[in-house]
């Protein structure tokens, strides 16, 4: 079992992404609904403990971020929600589960991420 944190920077203004809207889903239910904190991060993603193996999609509410930001987008917006899908392996034998890192970086019109540390 492993466990899983989130960091999003907002590349527009270079700071952390401070109050954006993210969801945890495993299949077709919600793990965690929260909000980014002054650090761009949710650290209640604790909360959750140990997540077992399998496929996970972290929610990024993005347009409504930057719009509260004063930033002006299209309508509708290039980048409205990111969805980033990925996996969480079993341990391999004898070892303990592993640290998942998501992080985001992201602007309205491009994003990237990365399995951190």
């Amino acid at each position: 079992m492993s466990s899983l944190s989130t960091h999003v920077l907002d590349q527009v203004s270079g700071r952390p992404a401070a109050g954006m809207s993210v969801t945890l889903w495993r299949g077709e239910t919600i793990l965690f609904a929260g909000v980014t904190n002054e650090d761009g991060r949710c650290p209640e993603l604790k909360s959750l403990g140990e997540l077992e193996p399998g496929s996970y999609r972290l929610e990024f509410a993005v347009a409504p971020y930057f719009r509260q930001e004063g930033v002006t987008l299209s309508e509708p917006p290039f980048l409205d929600t990111v969805p980033i899908v990925f996996g969480i392996a079993a341990p391999r034998e004898g070892k303990t589960g592993s640290h998942y890192h998501v992080p985001l970086l992201v602007a309205p019109f491009a994003y990237s991420t990365y399995r951190g540390s």
